[in-house]
């Protein structure tokens, strides 16, 4: 017989326990009512650690455990939907660690009435959605034995109470998706903007997966209106922040993410493909006739993609001309679709009748081009310096041949591109390569894979394996993890066989560094050439901007690369393309320093290959990735003026270093990981949890006064509710370990060593009470987590602790440690609570950790227990290249 006791508040309370090899249930008959106060009064108290030995005792002393764990749960005060610190749940851990040690406390032992009566009290209790908590009840009750018409019943029940989210994770866990009705199920989940809860409702369900997005995709029809809806679902009250969900736009982007995901026909979703396709339809019509960025030959190549046989887009375009262009081309295009009378813009039908016969008809002979442009364009842009003969075409076994004598010569540079049809997001699909351009010496080869039989010759496939595998031959690219992408889609052989990348040099990837390096220019240069100031450039663009003096001309970028023949001034881009890798190599490699690069660039390859192999280890060290588009993302800085760059706002030059500690954040549920990271280094992070909806960042904001870290879709939503540069987009393909040095930098955070670990991992909190270990074994006795017979043990340690001071006393500040220190006479010595209620989590500290750590950190929040290790020195290094260390901290690392 065992005893343990507890004392709390002055009284003395004593609870005896029967140890559970020697008795069985049967014996002893403890009211479960009587345990339930019992555990009530010890939560109410406040002392976990007597809570969790008195149920262990007490479920030993119950005659009928099951029945017995269902009248204390259902008799538990203060259940808090949703909520994980609740005393209900504490008991079902409790009770389910106590299950392990006494396998034959199964349902199987009852009779079958009695089991039946005992599951459908369980149902009752499933209304709290907390995961442990319900798969505690459907674990122990076994539930999913149940009769579907049982669960089925209980399920519609919670739906009649509106008790949609609860309904639906149930439906989930129980496996009853086959026995509900999707619709009923989804449409409330959707319009309370819970999606992803209606996704996993009908994942793993072909038939209901297929219902769900044939139902997004009616909701995309441009007649469709949300009064159907509240006709159909009178019982459904509709907020405004409901109707926010039923946008044609952002239903259409849903519709198109399930279709992936699922894998679901695209000819099921036609109102989908109609608005995508309209949308394409605009952005062609304003990037042509608005900016002036696209060329008319180009357009119309893209606008009978995109209409395709589509009667009312191409009703659309007629009508678009008529707006953006004039109704002299609209009556041409209605001419060419042969719109019906009634279905034409007011004045059109008059202008085809009074159109001449030459100008009945779209287009006609193509205009001649000279390989050598205007002296305007050779002024403006960079241009190929090869003449056209040394340009060509290999569309067959023989012209590859030419082509591999001279490309896979040992030892060479080769310069990598490649070219694919736009599709403006109206298939799903990734496109396969069209054209592939090769810079080798003074010559550009351009491999056809539009010519029939070639792309899916032998030899060509051979060829591309040996060009990348060949180690001797650097291949250079800008951004080519989208031409691998699409190059593994043009050729299955490489999914089946992986493609072996060696030598390859993707500038993309030094791009930022040289951005961030101050380029010593004549102080007279041109202003556009300065790096990342006043200039409208991006990508290789700016890239060869910033080397080579001049941009390229991006007009053929968006051109029908599957088109052919090919326009002459298609092929002088495709070749400029690869061309100036060469030679933008040739001046970095030539003039290193200037550009704050290595003096071997073949070094960085190497890095990145490495790189590469690492990429699926947890501390990966990789690359910087391109930097968001606009300013209103968090990218990299491009000058020094531009540091900390965010919402278009500037900062002064002169703005002083921020310590951690100033940085107050929100980081919205997609960057949790990013919080953990920024917290471990000492910033005010507050993280969102999984259920939260976005807008709660936004009040965060505005209430403490901190930025919003978030990305994807949430940024549009959560930046117009806060201040002007108060929220910051990041890519949510990056490493959390990069994404956080990427907002440190922005914000000119000068991080010290002393940083580290200045906030609990856990709660956020910057207090700490320091407890010596004379005090952490006190403590551990007086909770009955170290037996006295360990003593011995601990006294050999006695003469190491005199060096600790006694309770009450703070011990002196580790060095790695910027907080706020607690005197540890703030903690109550009867409770072991500090002053906010928080009791120390001493069932945490493993009791062989005495023997070899003397100083323990308690959060004086939340009483999470910490103690020095190894994760000290694991951040230290992982963030090396952003810590500012001073020559006495570098010193006092070193000793």
């Amino acid at each position: 017989m065992c005893c343990v006791s507890s004392s709390t508040e002055g009284q003395q309370h004593t609870f005896h326990w029967t140890e559970m090899n020697n008795t069985t249930p049967e014996t002893v008959g403890l009211d479960p009512v009587v345990l339930r106060d019992q555990l009530f009064m010890l939560w109410n108290q406040k002392d976990l650690q007597t809570l969790h030995l008195a149920a262990l005792q007490g479920f030993s002393k119950l005659s009928e455990p099951l029945e017995a764990l269902l009248t204390i749960l259902e008799g538990c005060p203060g259940r808090q939907k949703g909520r994980s610190h609740t005393l209900g749940h504490h008991v079902l851990f409790e009770f389910q660690t106590w299950m392990k040690e006494l396998p034959q406390v199964t349902l199987s032992s009852l009779s079958e009435q009695q089991a039946l009566a005992l599951q459908r009290r369980a149902l009752n209790l499933l209304i709290d959605i907390q995961a442990s908590f319900v798969d505690g009840l459907i674990n122990i009750y076994q539930l999913n034995s149940l009769d579907p018409a049982i669960l089925v019943l209980y399920i519609m029940n919670l739906m009649s109470l509106r008790c949609y989210k609860e309904a639906a994770v149930l439906s989930v866990k129980l496996k009853l998706q086959k026995d509900l009705n999707m619709e009923e199920m989804c449409v409330p989940l959707i319009l309370q903007n819970k999606l992803p809860l209606a996704e996993s409702f009908v994942t793993g369900h072909n038939h209901l997966e297929q219902q769900l997005v044939t139902l997004l995709d009616s909701w995309c029809h441009a007649y469709f209106s949300v009064d159907e809806i509240s006709r159909r679902y009178p019982r459904l009250s509709l907020a405004k922040q409901c109707m926010s969900q039923i946008q044609p736009k952002l239903l259409a982007k849903h519709v198109f993410r399930l279709m992936e995901k699922f894998n679901i026909d695209q000819g099921l979703c036609p109102n989908a493909l109609h608005k995508r396709r309209l949308d394409s339809l605009r952005f062609l019509m304003y990037k042509t006739f608005v900016e002036k960025g696209m060329t008319e030959e180009i357009w119309s190549d893209h606008v009978q993609y995109v209409v395709a046989d589509d009667l009312e887009l191409r009703i659309s375009l007629v009508e678009l001309l008529v707006r953006y262009s004039d109704i002299q081309k609209a009556a041409q295009w209605a001419l060419r679709y042969n719109i019906p009378r009634n279905r034409l813009p007011c004045g059109v039908w008059e202008t085809q009748q009074d159109l001449p016969p030459d100008l009945r008809h779209i287009g006609g002979s193509a205009q001649t081009e000279d390989w050598i442009p205007s002296q305007s364009h050779c002024q403006k842009f960079y241009q190929v310096p090869l003449t056209k003969d040394k340009v060509h075409f290999v569309d067959s076994p023989a012209a590859l041949q030419r082509c591999r004598n001279i490309v896979l010569k040992e030892g060479g540079v080769v310069g990598v591109d490649m070219e694919w049809q736009p599709t403006f997001g109206c298939i799903r699909a990734t496109q396969r390569v069209a054209l592939i351009q090769l810079a080798a010496l003074d010559q550009v080869f351009l491999l056809d894979l539009c010519v029939a039989g070639f792309c899916q010759h032998p030899g060509t496939v051979s060829f591309i394996r040996s060009l990348f595998s060949d180690r001797s031959i650097i291949k250079l690219g800008y951004g080519m993890s989208g031409d691998i992408k699409c190059l593994l889609a043009t050729w299955q052989q490489l999914l089946e066989e992986p493609l072996k990348m060696e030598g390859v040099l993707d500038l993309f990837k030094i791009h930022p560094k040289i951005q961030h390096q101050k380029i010593n220019r004549p102080q007279n240069g041109p202003k556009e050439v300065l790096v990342g100031e006043g200039s409208s450039e991006k990508g290789l663009s700016l890239l060869v901007q910033q080397v080579l003096k001049k941009p390229l001309d991006k007009t053929e970028q968006m051109s029908n690369w599957e088109k052919r023949p090919l326009r002459i001034s298609q092929i002088r881009y495709a070749v400029a393309d690869a061309c100036c890798l060469l030679e933008v190599y040739s001046v970095l490699s030539g003039n290193p320093d200037q550009f704050g690069l290595p003096s071997d660039l073949r070094s960085i390859m190497s890095r990145q290959s490495e790189k590469r192999g690492d990429k699926k280890k947890k501390e990966d060290k990789s690359c910087d990735k391109e930097e968001c588009q606009g300013a209103q993302r968090v990218s990299p800085p491009r000058s020094d003026t531009e540091k900390g760059l965010l919402c278009g706002e500037k900062p002064s030059e002169d703005a002083p270093p921020l310590p951690p500690q100033h940085l107050r954040v929100v980081c919205d549920n997609m960057l949790q990981g990013l919080g953990r990271y920024l917290r471990c280094l000492g910033v005010d992070v507050i993280m969102l949890e999984n259920t939260d909806d976005h807008r709660v960042a936004a009040k965060l904001a505005q209430a403490e006064g901190r930025f919003i870290l978030t990305c994807g879709q949430p940024y549009q939503t959560l930046r117009s509710q806060v201040g002007e540069g108060r929220c910051l987009s990041l890519d949510c393909a990056e490493k959390a370990r990069d994404q956080a040095a990427r907002v440190l930098r922005h914000f000119n955070v000068q991080l010290k060593p002393c940083d580290i670990f200045s906030r609990c991992q856990a709660c956020n909190s910057d207090q700490y009470a320091a407890v010596p270990r004379k005090d952490m074994v006190r403590m551990l006795k007086q909770k009955g987590f170290l037996q006295d017979d360990s003593d011995h043990t601990h006294q050999q340690e006695e003469g190491k602790l005199d060096d600790f001071p006694t309770p009450g006393v703070t011990p002196e500040i580790p060095r790695y440690v910027e907080c706020q220190w607690a005197p540890l006479s703030e903690l109550d010595p009867d409770t072991l609570t500090f002053p906010g209620g928080a009791p120390i989590q001493l069932h945490t500290v493993p009791p062989a950790l005495l023997l070899r750590i003397s100083l323990f950190y308690v959060c004086t929040r939340c009483g999470k227990v910490f103690w020095e290790g190894t994760h000290y020195g694991r951040v230290l290094s992982m963030f090396q290249d952003i810590l500012h260390i001073t020559d006495t901290e570098a010193e006092a690392q070193q000793h």
